[in-house]
């Protein structure tokens, strides 16, 4: 059975919300929640991306928000631990998901030996 999370392992803004609700209105009804994921990035780091997911798997974590559960597995969770995601509007049709609030984790220049392509 998959665990519940609270606002102190992940949360929501307010805009993050009302955005994550607007695009659940217009989906499948088999669509179980927003699963975050992390993906090794090499020298910048650890990615973070968000996808629908119709499965909820045993060893996930899962936060309740707004009427529909965000989903975090098991190997993502400790990176996202305190992590705040919103959502920014920067005008002129670009607007993301951001992730605040990330822990450091290494990565960025200098720390692959990839001399001069950080520049």
């Amino acid at each position: 059975m998959s665990a519940a999370l609270t606002e102190q392992d992940l949360s929501l803004t307010m805009p993050a919300q009302s955005k994550i609700g607007e695009l659940f209105s217009g989906i499948d009804d088999n669509i179980r929640g927003v699963r975050v994921f992390a993906n090794p990035g090499g020298c910048s780091g650890i990615s973070f991306g968000m996808t629908f997911t119709d499965s909820v798997n045993d060893n996930d974590g899962v936060l309740e928000v707004g009427g529909f559960k965000i989903i975090v597995d098991e190997g993502t969770l400790p990176y996202l631990r305190g992590v705040e995601i919103d959502f920014v509007d920067h005008g002129g049709g670009n607007a993301s998901f951001v992730f605040n609030n990330l822990p450091a984790m290494g990565g960025g220049c200098g720390t692959c030996g990839a001399a001069g392509s950080c520049g």
